[in-house]
């Protein structure tokens, strides 16, 4: 057997013990290895692929647990004649004329892919200034806390917990901490009936607007606001309303009288940053009353305000079941873990759930039962002192930057929250200065995106401090200070 079959690549943070494992399962599965083929010695093996002869004799062993090999004794490992039965042979077909296809394009009932989407980079942890949103600071993060909860959830003890299909039910003991731990923290008190836990706020979205939303529906959103709310109420409605927000958030006016629906970011306006006044916000539940309208409360980042006192969930103010709650876990767990809730009246959590058994039945089981560990032991509250502690010191240091270096482009955020929002100059075109400011190591995010017109504003992006360490803030936005003076003299 040829040497040279066996390489490995040196993968990060991955034990070469598993490394050797995938490169042997692979070439066993794709037939590069076959069945009944002797494998190298394991002396002859460490030395091929620069390893300790421990390292694959485990790596053999472990593949023997798994009948991927055989050992026979005083002979050696060979490919189990069984582990690859009941695989279809992947033979070429003939060649035949080509037909005509199903034609696609004509069969398409809505086109998402043409809708506009924000785009960050993969690999936005090997840049220097990171300025992006909604992502999490790895440091920040207690990775071994996470670790301990998931080993107790995949435990023996638990396996009925993870291993089951619970068709439309959900962790009980998720609801349970999010009913007796994050909610009270927003003012909200929901009974069991009364809470859905979604993949996330934008599945929640997804949600309610397949079981509320049709062709005929008005829908008033924020402008600029949340690009994917936008999206996802486009595609049941072509009557959404975007109706331009000031300097506190949504207006409450007589704009709002002819919707079915308004959805609003009361908490920290996505992504211009206020926090809807008290005054406002019961204004707005009256006018709900009023003129018979549903209020779709996105409380986006209510977990990050580290500067001004706590404001109370617009769904805790509600006494007339006109307010449906969203929120995710995202902000400040890690959006990977596509976690979030949905709280509205009992009736529409119960349609709610049946059209989530439809789509996708219920969350990861195990990633539920991790995170109502992870609530209950108290890491999660643990985790936003932390966070708060680190995003204010970023926060002061980004208003002192911008202050510094780009003066009157932006109000700070009085709320604390993860991202800035900025007003460039006249002549600023963010979309072109963003390719421009990665080439140097810079990753912001261009404002465009935001505004429901074709022909918004270009000169407005974000900045986001979650994931940027607080000692690259001040040089990063020098040099974007820079970058937007050379952009803006070109352009002139």
């Amino acid at each position: 057997m040829r040497d040279s079959l066996f390489y490995l690549r040196r993968i990060e943070n991955v034990s070469l013990q598993s490394q050797i494992r995938e490169m042997l399962v692979s070439a066993i599965l794709d037939g590069q290895l076959p069945s009944g083929a002797p494998l190298p010695s394991s002396r002859r093996m460490a030395k091929t692929l620069g390893v300790s002869r421990n390292t694959v004799v485990l790596a053999y062993q472990g593949l023997v647990d798994d009948d991927y090999l055989t050992a026979r004794e005083r002979s050696g490992f060979y490919v189990n004649q069984e582990i690859r039965e009941g695989r279809v042979l992947a033979d070429r077909p003939p060649t035949q004329p080509r037909r005509e296809g199903p034609g696609w394009t004509r069969r398409f009932r809505v086109r998402p892919a043409r809708q506009p989407q924000i785009r960050k980079p993969q690999d936005w942890q090997s840049y220097a200034y990171p300025f992006i949103s909604n992502q999490v600071d790895p440091t920040l993060f207690p990775i071994a806390a996470w670790r301990e909860c998931s080993r107790q959830a995949m435990g023996r003890r638990g396996m009925d917990a993870w291993t089951s299909d619970t068709s439309g039910n959900d962790d009980p003991a998720l609801a349970e901490q999010i009913r007796t731990r994050l909610l009270p923290r927003r003012g909200i008190m929901a009974s069991e009936d009364q809470i859905l836990i979604t993949m996330g706020a934008q599945n929640a979205l997804y949600l309610l607007a397949s079981l509320l939303i049709t062709p005929e529906t008005r829908v008033a959103i924020e402008d600029p606001g949340y690009p994917d709310a936008r999206n996802i109420f486009s595609l049941k409605t072509k009557r959404v309303r975007p109706i331009p927000v000031d300097d506190h958030g949504l207006p409450v006016d007589q704009r709002l009288d002819s919707r079915d629906y308004v959805y609003v970011t009361p908490s920290h306006q996505s992504p211009t940053t206020p926090t809807l006044p008290m005054d406002r916000r019961r204004a707005l539940l009256q006018r709900a009353a009023d003129h018979d309208f549903i209020i779709i409360e996105d409380d986006y980042e209510a977990e990050t305000n580290y500067v001004g006192e706590p404001t109370p969930a617009l769904k805790s103010l509600d006494s007339d079941e006109r307010v449906v709650y969203v929120a995710s876990l995202s902000k400040t767990l890690f959006p990977g873990l596509r976690l979030g809730y949905l709280v509205a009246s009992a009736e529409l959590i119960s349609e709610a759930r049946a059209l989530r058994l439809l789509m996708l039945r219920h969350p990861p089981n195990n990633n539920q039962r991790t995170t109502a560990l992870f609530l209950s032991l108290g890491h999660h509250d643990a985790l936003i002192h932390r966070l708060h502690r680190a995003y204010r010191a970023r926060w002061q240091e980004m208003v002192r930057a911008l202050q510094r270096h780009m003066p009157d482009s932006t109000r700070p955020p009085t709320f604390g929250g993860t991202s800035f929002w900025v007003r460039g100059p006249e002549a600023l075109d963010a979309d072109v200065l963003a390719a421009e400011a990665r080439s140097q190591g810079i990753i912001i995010e261009p404002g465009s995106i935001h505004f429901a017109a074709e022909d918004g504003p270009r000169n407005y992006f974000r900045l986001g401090i979650s994931s940027i360490a607080l000692e690259k803030i001040e040089p990063g936005i020098r040099l974007l200070a820079s970058l937007i003076g050379r952009h803006c003299r070109k352009r002139a």
